[in-house]
């Protein structure tokens, strides 16, 4: 593994030369939000921010996504693939360590042995990922150490950045980082003092997370508890607009639907929610969550029993966004703990 010293007044710079040269995805300022976008042309990421409003994931797995095109000819109806579009290399800069994880979490469901899906895969295998670690924790709701995360882990990282002061300590983990690092150019070599630095780091990053959960305890509970009266409680005050599900970095569902106009159609994928009454509606009109109860259950349960189950993690990397931007103040924080108190 490379370790080299990036000064941090040339780090912004030198990821923008990048931008010249391949789609570099990245946090900007946007109005009153920082969030991730693809660069301009001549535009400089953010390095010096908390964490974006948005996750990452929309740059493997878009808010809409065009699947198969195809048009109505006297020979008949033709196909096109969207998987066979060009996918350009490119360069996702400045995710934190929980955003980061969850692409790990991420390609349990969509690169799996028996199903893969093309569309995520080909750019998760076209992209190499930046990430910035978070040397002093960005919010008081951050619970990452909680859900099996680090506030400075390199878990699922091409490269990782650790701000030593005046230098990024930038260790290329993988191939594709090693690969970025010949883009660079020369960079001064890390010395055992900068590892050392790191390793105080870390041990004072994890201690600054507050926030705690009991995510790994309630899982015996959730598996016994279907009908328990506590889920009778936590709905009441959600308004099923869905913001949970869209900042959620391993929220992962999705519709499928066609658009036509004259001979050409598309047929698109978009996220979808579980907190939307027609999320589970039936083609006979049956639906069998018919009430915001059943619902929030479900989110839950996905999260903290159902993922476990499948994948064996949480599907939560305690990014504290949910507490940030829910309109109404639910907290899964407190609903977790509440459960483990049960």
């Amino acid at each position: 593994m490379e370790k080299r010293l990036i000064a941090k007044d040339a780090l912004a710079g030198i990821i923008k030369k990048l931008s010249e040269k391949m789609v570099v995805y990245a946090p900007v300022k946007d109005e009153d939000n920082i969030c991730f976008r693809v660069l301009e042309k001549g535009q400089e990421p953010l390095v010096n921010y908390a964490n974006t409003k948005n996750a990452p994931k929309n740059f493997f797995f878009p808010q809409t996504e065009t699947m198969m095109r195809y048009m109505r000819t006297e020979r008949g109806m033709e196909l096109k693939s969207a998987e066979a579009e060009d996918v350009p290399e490119a360069l996702l800069f400045g995710a934190r360590p929980c955003d980061v994880r969850s692409f790990v979490l991420l390609d349990n469901v969509f690169d799996q042995d028996e199903y893969q899906d093309p569309y995520y895969i080909d750019k998760r295998k076209k992209t190499t990922i930046v990430s910035l670690a978070c040397v002093t924790p960005p919010y008081s709701t951050c619970f990452c150490t909680s859900v099996g995360g680090h506030p400075m882990s390199s878990e699922g990282a091409d490269v990782l950045l650790t701000d030593l002061g005046g230098n990024y300590l930038a260790e290329f983990l993988t191939p594709k980082g090693e690969a970025l690092l010949s883009q660079i150019g020369d960079l001064a070599a890390a010395d055992e003092g900068a590892a050392a630095a790191k390793e105080e780091l870390v041990k004072k990053s994890e201690s600054e997370i507050k926030s705690k959960v009991a995510g790994s305890e309630i899982k015996p509970w959730l598996d016994e508890n279907f009908e328990h009266p506590f889920w009778d409680t936590i709905h009441k005050s959600c308004l099923a607009c869905g913001t949970c599900t869209y900042l959620c970095p391993t929220c992962h569902c999705f519709d499928i639907s066609d658009q036509v106009k004259g001979a050409d159609g598309k047929r698109i994928r978009a996220w979808d929610s579980c907190m939307y009454w027609l999320f589970t509606i039936e083609t006979s009109g049956h639906n069998p969550r018919t009430s915001q109860k059943q619902r929030w259950r479900q989110r839950l349960l996905h999260k903290f029993r159902y993922f476990v189950d499948n994948f064996g993690a949480i599907a939560c990397v305690g990014c504290g966004r949910g507490v940030l931007y829910w309109p109404v103040n639910i907290d899964i924080r407190k609903d977790v703990n509440d459960i483990s108190k049960l």
